[in-house]
């Protein structure tokens, strides 16, 4: 029988700024495996991209599969996006998702007594919680980076969106999505690996409270790279790679593992996957890596140096 799992809505503040999390777990939000913070990526809120309901698919949602494994589960709507905040005359780029990070990270702490987070990025949000981590020794347990990149060197995806650069700052702080886009991003790396059914519940549910979102992370992702210091990154780490990304070219991704100080790092390469890694054909895949890294034993003695 399936466990039922709770859902609650939290709000924060930073400065002016609401922020939106939600929050999973099974019977009380104790967190005996851990507490994850899931970060989303640069076009759709935190709900839509790890609590995705979608008929006859109960394991879709990464947040129900791992609050039913014993974690308690949270998500941030950085700001900009979703159900937080939207008012400022900003880009809202990495920097300042990392900010929401840290104020969200305080609230859960103050709230649930977590201790050091497990967190989880995809995209631009594996590029905050990164640079949340280099900012904040001592704050995240275990840090998993998926449709990460690190200079931008060997980027498809990047370089085409370079070529559109000048159009999305022409039309301010926000770019527009509809459906379509949400679309090609199934499409524009590896056509076929995710269902219909998951790409239109995944557009319906990005779309009921969005359809523009910030440029920052964009121009961030275009023009300022490498945002983040591998060497400045403490804690044990995964760095997780799409068969058929296109954001992220390998050999800049094995160049930013091996800078990554701690020896308590994975590199895991995902058969099958493209971009969205959590609504592709191969999701269960993409649970089973996140959930091996995260439940590792800490090692009891690893010797002189």
């Amino acid at each position: 029988m399936t466990q039922p799992v709770t859902g609650l809505e939290h709000w924060t503040t930073r400065a002016d700024v609401r922020l939106f999390m939600w929050e999973k777990f099974v019977g009380e939000p104790t967190g005996k495996r851990g507490t994850i913070l899931f970060i989303h990526g640069s076009s759709m809120g935190s709900q839509a991209t790890f609590d995705l309901q979608v008929p006859g698919k109960p394991d879709v949602s990464v947040m129900d599969v791992f609050a039913r494994a014993g974690y308690d589960c949270w998500c941030l709507d950085n700001e900009g996006y979703g159900r937080s905040s939207k008012h400022r005359e900003i880009t809202c780029d990495i920097s300042n998702g990392a900010d929401d990070i840290a104020a969200a990270a305080a609230y859960i702490e103050a709230t649930r007594k977590a201790g050091p987070l497990l967190v989880y990025g995809i995209s631009s949000g594996a590029l905050k919680a990164a640079l949340f981590a280099q900012r904040n020794p001592g704050r995240v347990k275990r840090l998993a980076l998926d449709a990460f990149v690190w200079t931008g060197e060997g980027s498809p995806t990047l370089e085409q969106r370079r070529k559109k650069l000048p159009e999305y700052q022409a039309a301010g702080n926000r770019r527009p999505i509809d459906r379509a886009f949400v679309h090609s991003i199934f499409t524009r790396d590896h056509p076929g690996t995710a269902e219909e059914a998951t790409v239109n519940a995944f557009a319906d549910a990005i779309l009921a409270l969005d359809d523009s979102v910030p440029i920052g992370t964009y121009i961030d992702m275009c023009l300022h790279l490498p945002v983040v210091d591998p060497a400045r990154i403490d804690c044990p780490t995964i760095v997780m790679r799409g068969e058929y990304d296109g954001i992220a070219g390998l050999d800049d991704l094995l160049a930013f593992f091996r800078a990554l100080p701690n020896p308590d790092k994975q590199f895991a390469v995902m058969p099958g996957i493209a971009h969205a890694s959590f609504q592709q054909k191969n999701y269960r895949l993409v649970q089973h890596i996140l959930a091996s890294f995260f439940a590792q034993p800490e090692p009891v003695y690893r010797g002189e140096h």
